[in-house]
């Protein structure tokens, strides 16, 4: 990101943080314009270039009540395997255009030996990305704040694998899907460590369309293991790469938006993000 993007995100971070935390007293455009140092009338307009839409309806997305009413919808759904397959492809561009394959033990083993790793900074509408590859596909994708933590988290995956700072084709066409537009998109390769339990799991998370909220029963239904809602958070937990798998699109059963990996500020804005632009498409 650039200084002023950066900044500009950093407002909008700081205004859903103050939304959730003051939700019950229902803050006024001019209070939440005051708490991130803007005019009413510039906080407004930063905020619509952003998120599509008003910081009014905004607040109705990332509401509870708006959470348990995407819960409900849902259900009509569940017991189809193919749930979901009418949505439009905007909806649907995690399911359409990403695709995972699972390492194998030769690859990743020994820390990941054998293994040659590009890596490259990118932004997004959330906030700054690290994304890495493989020949075979993105093998990791994060969210941070500061660089070089970001290139140690990453090594910690793959601790002996060979890295190189290059940005290439395969993380090109990933960073595509910030576009939210469908008609550049390519297929998406993900190389993806993992036990088969797992990959299972962020397979199904590909399957939650966006604009649409599952629980983590829903998904444990999905992969047919009902009993497993905990083993399901586990694996969701551990997910590696942000937004491609769709983990921000798990809640609670309560309608609580819960844990994220990168803050659960950014996993808000990105719900309440991704509903506007859903709703803007309906509209």
């Amino acid at each position: 990101m650039n200084e002023q993007q950066e900044l500009n995100y950093n407002r909008i971070a700081e205004a859903i943080e103050y939304i959730r935390n003051n939700f019950r007293g229902q803050p006024t455009l001019d209070e939440i314009a005051r708490k991130v140092h803007l005019s009413p009338f510039h906080f407004q307009r930063l905020f619509s270039e952003w998120a599509g839409t008003t910081p009014k309806r905004f607040l109705q997305y990332i509401s509870i009540e708006h959470a348990k009413t995407l819960l409900k919808d849902k259900q009509a759904t569940l017991s189809d395997t193919a749930f979901e397959t009418g949505l439009s492809g905007t909806g649907r561009l995690h399911d359409l255009f990403v695709k995972i394959e699972g390492m194998t033990p030769a690859e990743y083993k020994n820390g990941g030996k054998h293994l040659s790793i590009n890596y490259s900074f990118a932004e997004s509408p959330f906030g700054n990305l690290i994304v890495a590859s493989t020949s075979k596909g993105v093998c990791y994708m994060a969210f941070f704040t500061d660089e070089t933590n970001a290139i140690i988290d990453l090594k910690q995956k793959f601790p002996n694998a060979t890295f190189q700072r290059q940005l290439d084709a395969i993380q090109q066409h990933a960073l595509f899907i910030f576009k939210n537009d469908s008609s550049k998109l390519c297929d998406i390769k993900l190389h993806l460590k993992g036990t088969d339990f797992q990959l299972k799991v962020w397979e199904a998370l590909l399957k939650i369309p966006m604009g649409k909220l599952f629980t983590y029963g829903d998904v444990a239904t999905q992969i047919g293991k009902p009993n497993a809602s905990r083993a399901v958070g586990t694996a969701i937990g551990s997910n590696p790469v942000a937004f491609l798998i769709p983990c921000h699109r798990v809640i609670q059963s309560s309608g609580n938006i819960g844990g994220y990996m990168w803050g659960s500020t950014r996993k808000t804005a990105i719900i309440g993000w991704e509903s506007a632009k859903t709703n803007m498409v309906k509209e």
